[in-house]
């Protein structure tokens, strides 16, 4: 198990709240659960699916029949609607009966599209919050490379004067004002690529959000990395669950195919009224199904139902074996960039400053040039930016794995 404390407090880039939403870590997060498109979509998906179960598994509507029966049409009561015996009014309601195996696989049918709404929503919830995390991550970052940067380009401010200095003392060659200008215009092309990276990310964090303008404050999180647990985790992952969902789905395909080779049945009431002389009549009936050609209608539908579900299980087989591979990865390489970090702060870090210190009292004392001054600085603003960029990585993958692979509590 291991613990990355990164609490460092995140700089804004403007003072003015009207020009920019201020956002906590888990501000955002919040926000975006509330507001996410994506997620009300889903919403109102599983919703749609929980109204729909009632009727599930219900048996058809009757229908009424209305008509007349032998009404004659030729001989001597032809065209008469008395004279005839057999001539009479009818009115009936008859309701077809799907056999119980057919109706009860309709229902568990039902029962699992809500199953899989419901998961796909806790899908959905899960991709929202790693996405919005990543978002406030990285957009904390950008914010602080773009500070670190101007801070970096105001202590490197004096140089061209310094320079210039050199030049009028015969310390320096007037080629070396041009080394420093350039120097400064390679930091300055920087400084704009950081300035569209923090708007890059200012619009993802509003995506997720809805915050027109995005500004990030707080404290980057400290999360605790502990792949044990999020490897034991890794059975409840939202993923799989959806999965799981599908597999059900495929499963009651087949009861419900199955179940057509049962006969169905239906029954038929009628009342039939005749002319006054004559007495009415009463007339009911039953039909049942005759599934006599089963190997070219049913069977078919069961292999292909039964194929389905196969197919289904292989799928969620596939996705847990890349959800393992995915966290194994992000673990590895999370180790890595750690690692890298931590060199990058204790020992990189360290050795360029006291190289420009060091350069720039040489220089001072004439034992150097204006050029390796100004090698050394720039190595130290490489280093500082590094810095900032392996630390923005070691955040990236906590997040990352933490709120992908941590459970449903996450």
């Amino acid at each position: 198990m291991r613990t990355f404390i990164l609490a460092v407090p995140v700089l804004a880039l403007t003072t003015n709240p009207a020009l920019a939403g201020q956002l906590r870590f888990e501000e955002a997060l919040a926000r975006a659960e509330a507001q996410a498109p994506s997620l009300r979509a889903k919403a109102l998906e599983a919703d749609a699916r929980r109204s729909a179960l009632p009727a599930a598994g219900q048996l058809p509507d009757p229908k009424l029949g209305l008509g007349i029966d032998n009404f004659p049409v030729s001989g001597p009561p032809a065209g008469s609607f008395v004279e005839d015996s057999m001539t009479m009014a009818r009115v009936g309601i008859s309701q077809e009966v799907p056999n119980a195996a057919k109706r009860h696989a309709r229902s568990s049918r039902a029962r699992t599209d809500v199953q899989a709404a419901e998961a796909t929503f806790l899908s959905e919830s899960r991709r929202v919050k790693v996405a919005t995390a990543l978002a406030w991550i990285d957009l904390a970052y950008a914010e602080r490379r773009l500070a670190a940067l101007d801070g970096i380009v105001s202590r490197l401010a004096p140089l061209p004067s310094a320079a210039k200095s050199g030049v009028a003392s015969g310390a320096a060659r007037p080629a070396q004002t041009l080394q420093v200008r350039q120097s400064l215009a390679v930091l300055e092309d920087r400084r704009s690529e950081l300035a569209a990276e923090v708007g890059r990310q200012r619009a993802l964090l509003s995506r997720w959000t809805g915050e027109p303008a995005p500004e990030t404050v707080g404290d980057v999180p400290a999360l605790t990395v502990d792949a044990t647990t999020l490897r034991a985790a890794l059975a409840t992952h939202p993923d799989l669950g959806a999965a799981s969902a599908r597999v059900a789905q495929a499963e009651a395909d087949v009861a419900v195919a199955r179940a057509d080779k049962r006969p169905d049945w239906g029954f038929d009431v009628a009342y039939q009224r005749r002319a006054d002389r004559y007495g009415d009549m009463v007339s009911a009936g039953v039909t049942v199904s005759l599934p006599l050609f089963a190997k070219r209608r049913q069977d078919p539908m069961i292999a292909a139902s039964t194929a389905n579900a196969a197919a289904a299980m292989a799928e969620q087989e596939d996705m847990r074996r890349s959800l393992l591979a995915d966290l194994e990865a992000g673990l590895a390489d999370h180790d890595m960039h750690h690692e890298q970090w931590m060199r990058a702060r204790d020992t990189l870090l360290p050795l360029a400053r006291n190289r420009a210190e060091l350069e720039t009292a040489s220089y001072a004392a004439g034992r150097a040039g204006l050029l390796d001054v100004i090698e050394a600085q720039t190595m130290l603003a490489d280093i500082e930016l590094q810095l900032l960029d392996r630390e923005a990585e070691v955040a990236r993958d906590a997040v990352r794995l933490v709120f992908t692979f941590g459970g449903n509590s996450q």
